[in-house]
């Protein structure tokens, strides 16, 4: 199989009769995952010249892709060795995406582990804030819920494990770590990760039917702080559909 020499081999694994998911590696590492973006810019390329015909979706994760196909429309071993020529040829995608800088209130309820956490770092909650803040976050997936995103990396210092017994209830549009990984529930929800923050901005929207889920795979992230004050007004704002998502997005990364 094609491989860089520095890179994993690619693997190519059934998924039933109607998929295969392609693995670029066994980590969550940057570089493998510009693999995986790499490779899913070229299934765009294709699919927008027509050359995917029976392909009905793929679906990127931290060192995968797995792609959807229907075959009565498309032949397996045919696709099998297109996706794996197509592997070869990823390299590593950077910068892709856009970089959205997205208002959280680290304030009070908002933010009910922010304490904890930073008393278990031996920093204070500011401290805690400015790490996250002058973090840009890397989307690596979405999973778990619609338009869940994982993110990261946390930086070392905030490394906390999850919640011994999690939360039966994690408030919508949460900003949370476990691990070195971030994330932000677009939805109420169970969950064990240790909230930070809060964000009014919406994650998912199910009537914008090109693009439900704000974030995406390759896009960067950074956190900018608001206070209680604001984030009612934002909030009041974006619940009546009158916030405007463009003014938190900025093309390529910049």
């Amino acid at each position: 199989m094609p491989a860089h020499a520095s890179f994993p081999p690619i693997r190519l694994l059934a998924v039933g009769d109607g998929a295969w998911t392609v693995e670029f590696g066994a980590a969550i590492d940057p570089a493998i995952h510009g693999r995986v973006l790499g490779f899913c810019s070229l299934l765009d390329m294709l699919s927008s010249d027509g050359r995917l015909h029976g392909v009905i979706e793929w679906v990127p994760t931290f060192r995968s892709v797995t792609v959807h196909f229907d075959p009565e429309q498309t032949d397996a071993m045919a696709l099998h060795d297109l996706l794996l020529d197509v592997a070869g040829k990823s390299g590593v995608l950077s910068a892709a995406g856009s970089r959205w800088h997205i208002p959280v209130c680290f304030e009070g309820e908002c933010a009910p582990d922010l304490i904890d956490v930073a008393a278990a770092k031996g920093m204070t909650p500011d401290e805690v804030v400015g790490v996250m803040t002058g973090t840009v976050f890397s989307v690596y997936m979405l999973g778990f819920l619609p338009g869940f995103p994982y993110l990261g990396a946390v930086p070392e210092e905030l490394d906390m494990p999850r919640l011994a017994s999690p939360r039966k209830v994690v408030p919508a549009r949460s900003i949370a770590i476990a691990g070195r990984m971030c994330a932000a529930y677009p939805w109420e929800s169970p969950g064990g990760w240790r909230l930070l923050g809060r964000t009014p901005i919406r994650l998912f929207d199910a009537n914008n039917a090109r693009r439900p889920a704000l974030l995406a795979p390759g896009d960067e992230v950074v956190w900018e702080p608001i206070d209680a004050t604001r984030y009612a007004e934002l909030d009041h704002e974006c619940a009546a559909g009158r916030f405007d998502l463009t003014l938190l997005m900025r093309e390529g990364g910049q």
